[in-house]
């Protein structure tokens, strides 16, 4: 059986990684760049390398409340190791948290030619959410999705993708329900803007948390007592009150 890449080929004499030499790579490129090489093909440009550099900072953390970040301090308080802590974050990554970055890029780039009215309505009729927009401690504006437009337009990255992501969010104001752009959306528009595929939509969101994952869990195995659980205070039982189990299941 062969296996077929054309992201690399390592042997005894060299190791080729997009067909550049890797030792090459170590001596000049920094991590984002090498990521960007990796994931696209190509070196990017230094207004990509900029772009790439602010898109994988911009999610690096957001608080322990978060499931990745929690699952990964469960976890790794039961005695589990570092990397079984990490996957159980990443796990937790899902439509709901970290996910929409794919989704929302697949609504830019096959709806490139639509207007922001129109995709709404879309969604709407076929009783779906818009992915990409409204965020649960933002109610305004995602300051982070702001930001990462900032350095769009300082690089010219800010492109058709991205205005489209304005115009939804634009039209969303007209319906008396503001719903902001948030940062999935924004990376959405801008990982499109520079030619990445929808597909590699949630690795924007978790090659960045891992190192976010890393410290939870290396925070909570060397200051916390192990086995994180519920309190019992925490916990509201909704089931029937205690009954009595019917004789003929009873064995004695």
């Amino acid at each position: 059986m062969q296996w077929k890449t054309s992201i690399s080929r390592a042997d005894e004499k060299e190791t080729l990684v997009r067909g550049y030499d890797l030792m090459e790579l170590v001596e000049n490129l920094t991590f984002s760049q090498a990521i960007f090489l990796v994931l696209k093909g190509e070196l990017p440009t230094n207004e990509q390398a900029r772009m790439m550099d602010a898109i994988l900072v911009a999610p690096i953390e957001h608080g322990v409340s978060v499931p990745s970040a929690y699952s990964s301090r469960v976890s790794i308080s039961t005695g589990q190791p570092l990397n079984a802590a990490i996957a159980a974050g990443i796990l937790s990554i899902g439509e709901y948290h970290g996910g929409a970055i794919e989704q929302a890029a697949r609504l830019y780039q096959e709806n490139s030619g639509k207007g922001g009215k129109q995709i709404i309505e879309e969604y709407a009729k076929a009783g779906k959410r818009v992915p990409g927009y409204g965020h649960k401690i933002y109610k305004e504006s995602d300051p982070r999705a702001q930001t990462l437009f900032k350095i769009a337009r300082e690089v010219k990255i800010f492109g058709n993708y991205c205005k489209l992501a304005l115009d939804i969010e634009k039209e969303f104001k007209k319906t008396g329900k503001p719903l902001p752009l948030n940062i999935d959306g924004a990376i959405a528009a801008l990982i499109s803007e520079m030619g990445f595929d929808w597909r590699l939509g949630k690795a924007f969101f978790i090659i960045p948390r891992v190192v976010s994952m890393t410290a939870h869990a290396h925070e909570e195995v060397t200051k916390e007592k192990p086995f994180r659980r519920f309190e019992e205070s925490e916990i509201v039982y909704e089931g029937p009150a205690k009954r009595e189990l019917p004789k003929e299941y009873r064995k004695k």
